[in-house]
């Protein structure tokens, strides 16, 4: 039930108006309260009542200006308000969502409300009706709103921070795994580093008690031109980083060498820091599992903000993918060097032969860690001549090595087992053979036969199985291939006649035996690595024929294949 005072209209008009304020008050739903034109409160509700924290009948008579509303020097501080009848004697309707009203205790309470002159009727000359609302729990909403928008737009920003970096991480590992050289790797790796993370980075590598450094470069504009620069000279380490890498060789964690950072008593002013004028550093262990690989250096010139924490998480991580890049590069050399040194194990030995310079050469593929079906095989047969061969089997694993091998071999049986029949019959019998064998890959051969002469020459017989053409250079210049019968793969039509064809080699010359490596690759035609592959030999024929032909794979070989060669020289015509 409300609270009401009498009115001047008699007992029937208070009658009326109670009726009215307990059904009307009653079913509101917010605080209400009327004033007369002086201010004190004539009529409230319950709910007035409960949110202003006075007993039933109690809000009664209260001035309402003077007790609700704080005035000018209030002692809890809170803002002075205009008086409502202020606004209200000049007719107008007012409201607000930041007004204060005190409490029966004097506590302030956050209301919202509005406010609007009495009926004249009513018989209450410039009187207001204000009713309002408890602002504090949806100030509450509000701020925890606010709050919840602040953190989503923080959240936001980070996120896109975040993808930056991932983007940035991404871009630097992608430039490290392009290449299997390490020194390379490092070399764009700390490309990468500076000037985003660091004005100056370093990496050290340490294998046992050897350490080297293996790549480092600067941005710092005065002590070199504008733009990135690699540290090339050696220079004298600085004492506290030093000591930091010692540390971090031994097992340590990341080390953060602060200002002031002192000057090397053996060098002072003339040590790499000092170079570099490093103000602070970050020393980072380039760590995977139990193993350590080296130690990233970043440091920062006075100019640059000091490293936070952000920068240490973010230092560390590009470590943890260094670390794992080189590790893959080390795991892949290992493998490299095992199929390597088996592939060479499968070759043979070149045999001495009066009268005749041999020489052979075999590249593995600098791009596949695995063995593969390049062959060569050079012997001397009972009667003096001298068999020479080469082939390719397709394919760069551990069966191709095994098919090469198993060719090889039974090629050398037959021509040891049939030392009358020329090259072409022993490439028919090898084709037979081929037809039969249960891997059976695409595989290309030379055979040739040297035979020496009465008059210090040599003749030469040689029949060709899908393979490319041997290559004869002569003492004068003259490079021709030798592109006689030529027949498809071996195994292709084993019954079909393979032919042989003859010629003189003359002092001095030079035969060229090799596998497509040499020729073919995707940067260039077959026809025109031919070209090259004749040009350049006869240039270069003077070359001791070891050199010659480690040059010629070298210099033209496509590094994404093997490359074999195998050579025989004449001596010079007296």
């Amino acid at each position: 039930m409300g609270c009401v005072e009498s009115s001047p209209g008699g007992d029937e008009d208070f009658d009326a108006n109670e009726a009215l304020t307990s059904a009307l008050f009653e079913a509101v739903g917010a605080g209400m309260y009327a004033v007369d034109g002086q201010g004190k409160v004539i009529a409230c509700n319950p709910w007035a009542e409960r949110l202003l924290g006075y007993a039933p009948g109690t809000l009664l008579g209260v001035d309402a200006h003077h007790t609700l509303h704080p005035m000018e020097g209030d002692e809890n501080g809170l803002p002075a308000q205009r008086p409502v009848l202020a606004d209200i004697v000049l007719g107008k309707r007012i409201s607000g969502d930041r007004a204060v009203l005190l409490r029966a205790d004097g506590t302030p309470v956050q209301v919202w409300w509005s406010a609007a002159p009495l009926p004249e009727e009513m018989g209450y000359d410039k009187g207001a009706v204000v009713v309002f609302h408890d602002a504090s729990a949806r100030r509450a909403r509000d701020g925890r709103r606010a709050r919840r928008y602040a953190h989503s737009e923080t959240m936001r920003e980070q996120a896109e921070y975040d993808l930056s970096e991932i983007t940035w991480l991404s871009e630097l590992t992608l430039a490290m795994v392009s290449t299997l050289d390490a020194d390379e790797a490092l070399g764009r790796l700390v490309r990468q580093l500076v000037p985003r993370l660091a004005d100056t980075a370093l990496i050290d590598l340490t294998a046992g008690l050897t350490r080297r450094r293996a790549a480092a470069t600067h941005h710092l504009p005065g002590v070199l031109p504008s733009g990135p620069h690699d540290i090339g000279e050696p220079l004298p380490g600085h004492p506290a980083h030093d000591a930091a890498l010692s540390r971090v060789f031994g097992g340590a964690g990341t080390q953060h060498l602060t200002a002031p950072l002192p000057a090397g008593p053996a060098y002072p002013g003339r040590d790499l820091f000092a170079l570099v004028d490093a103000h602070e550093a970050l020393v980072v262990p380039l760590r995977l599992r139990a193993s350590t690989f080296g130690a990233l250096t970043l440091v920062r010139a006075p100019a640059s903000p000091p490293f936070n924490e952000a920068d240490r998480i973010l230092a560390e991580e590009v470590a943890r993918r260094a670390a794992l890049g080189l590790d893959n590069t080390r795991l892949h050399a290992a493998q490299a060097d095992i199929a390597a040194t088996l592939q060479r194990a499968l070759l043979t030995d070149l045999p001495t032969v009066p009268r005749l310079e041999l020489a052979a050469h075999y590249q593995p593929a600098q791009r596949a860690a695995e063995v593969g079906g390049d062959w060569y095989d050079a012997f001397l047969l009972e009667d003096g001549d001298l068999a020479m061969a080469i082939g390719d089997v397709t394919g760069h694993d551990i069966q191709a090595a095994s098919r090469m091998s198993e060719l090889r071999n039974m090629l050398r049986a037959l021509v040891v087992d049939r030392p009358e029949e020329n090259p072409g019959q022993i490439l028919r019998r090898l084709d037979t053979a081929q037809a039969r064998l249960t891997l059976a890959d695409s595989a290309t051969a030379i055979l040739t036969r040297l035979h020496p002469t009465a008059d210090g020459t040599w003749d030469l017989a040689w029949s060709v199985a899908g393979h490319p053409p041997p290559l004869l250079i002569t003492a004068d210049g003259t490079a021709t291939y030798l592109t006689g019968p030529r027949a498809m793969l071996l195994g292709v039509r084993p019954t079909a006649e393979r032919p042989t064809a003859h010629t003189r080699l003359p002092g001095g010359a030079t035969l060229l035996l090799y596998t497509d490596g040499l020729v073919e690759s995707r940067a260039q035609p077959f026809d025109v690595g031919m070209t090259r592959l004749r040009q350049y030999a006869t240039t270069h024929r003077q070359l001791p024929l070891h050199r010659l032909c480690a040059q010629l794979a070298h210099d033209l070989g496509d590094t994404r294949d093997d490359i074999t060669l195998i050579a025989a020289r004449t001596p010079p015509t007296a």
